[in-house]
């Protein structure tokens, strides 16, 4: 059986939103940016409702430390949505210990997958934080 091998890039994706004034809604993403209300971001970020936290200091998966989700914790999210990069990861439970102990839920998927759950997420009101790993 010949196997053929394909290499997918995937086209950016644009999200379409409902009206929601005052807060910070991704409006599109791509392998390399993620886009806030217009302006696109190219490196790593933490997205609130109220409040972007541009240039978090995480490119890659493999950088991640506890030190960075005491940094989340400190934020006092109910949910953290970590974007693991184009690849679905588990980062393992010693790091997320601050979230645990706060109390702070925690889920981990694609950058794609977390921006669009916090879109949902911001526009039903819930305190969600957003931490995304781009490039």
């Amino acid at each position: 059986m010949l196997v053929e091998a394909f290499n997918f890039t995937r086209p950016p994706m644009k999200l379409h939103l409902s009206h929601a004034p005052g807060l910070n809604l991704i409006s599109a993403y791509g392998d390399d940016y993620v886009q806030i209300n217009g302006q696109r971001h190219r490196s790593s970020l933490i997205v609130l409702p109220e409040m972007v936290l541009p240039d978090w200091p995480v490119t890659a998966f493999e950088q991640l430390t506890p030190t960075h989700f005491s940094q989340l914790a400190d934020l006092r999210p109910e949910l953290v949505l970590l974007g693991v990069g184009n690849r679905h990861r588990f980062p393992h439970p010693s790091l997320y210990q601050a979230l645990i102990t706060a109390g702070i839920g925690l889920e981990h998927m694609t950058t794609g997958a977390a921006c669009r759950t916090y879109n949902i997420l911001a526009a039903e009101g819930r305190r969600v934080a957003a931490a995304l790993i781009v490039g």
